[in-house]
């Protein structure tokens, strides 16, 4: 179960570069400024999560 939830983080990194790169496709084609935002607010919560889950398998480990 450990590894099945430490494979999820490279997902997670992967999943946050997506939106990034999504987000700046955008800005620089010049597409709303809204959907660039909301993109960027994705990013922010995808990055949480990943965080929050590293965070959760490194105090885990310790146990």
């Amino acid at each position: 179960m450990e590894s099945f939830i430490s494979a999820l983080i490279p997902f997670g990194a992967a999943a946050v570069a997506v939106v990034l790169l999504l987000g700046l496709v955008n800005m620089m084609r010049g597409g709303s400024p809204n959907r660039s935002q909301t993109l960027m607010r994705w990013r922010v919560l995808l990055q949480f999560a990943v965080v929050l889950l590293a965070m959760g398998i490194i105090w885990f480990r310790a146990q």
